[in-house]
């Protein structure tokens, strides 16, 4: 069955609503420009209330490696994942699960993933504006001719309509939605949220 990550998780009643109907893992994005965005504060409060068994992610763009290390200790993150531009040399010095973004345009060069030491890669739609959660998707038959070397997570333009097509297709480890699931930027609408993670695990729901 395939794990359900709800990012960009902005408050508690959104973090516990998507827990209860399933959710493997919640995102904390640490990203400023982010309309998602939340402070370490915020998301230390949050976490401290989820029960076992929840993986906690953080996102993080471009961001300073001190500053990474800091929210990876101060919060207890399970998992780091890198969105931005990021190197390899600067992903790999980090001694924790980490998750490696690859933004997707018209096609995929296999050499890129080759010297990223990650557990998983993600991917997502390029767009020129912003780094993820941009409600874009890509082709996902592109990820059917590869074979990877570590276990893929679906982002980019996912919601509850096109869920169990794109499942069926890519066949990933996990899959990843934030706007997909909103209401308004940052603030998740409980019944897409509900009908996404269904629907993501391949369950029957009453329309």
């Amino acid at each position: 069955m395939v794990r359900v990550k709800i990012c960009g998780i902005t408050n508690e009643k959104d973090a516990m609503f998507a827990i209860e109907h399933g959710a493997d893992a919640l995102g904390f994005v640490f990203y400023e420009k982010s309309p998602r965005h939340i402070t370490p504060e915020k998301a230390s409060e949050i976490i401290k209330k989820l029960p076992p068994f929840i993986t906690n992610v953080g996102l993080f763009v471009n961001e300073r490696q001190n500053i990474v290390k800091e929210i990876h200790e101060r919060l207890r993150l399970d998992a780091l994942q890198f969105h931005g531009d990021e190197k390899s040399d600067y992903v790999n010095s980090f001694h924790a699960k980490k998750i490696k973004a690859f933004r997707i345009k018209e096609s995929i060069d296999e050499t890129i993933f080759n010297d990223y030491d990650v557990d998983a890669y993600l991917f997502d739609a390029y767009s020129d504006n912003v780094y993820g959660g941009s409600g874009e998707n890509f082709s996902w038959n592109l990820l059917t001719k590869i074979r990877f070397k570590r276990p893929i997570i679906l982002a980019g333009g996912l919601n509850p309509e096109n869920i169990i097509s794109a499942v069926s297709m890519v066949k990933p480890y996990a899959v990843d939605v934030s706007s997909g699931v909103e209401k308004e930027k940052g603030i998740k609408d409980s019944d897409k949220v509900k009908k996404f993670i269904i629907r993501a695990k391949h369950e029957r729901i009453e329309k």
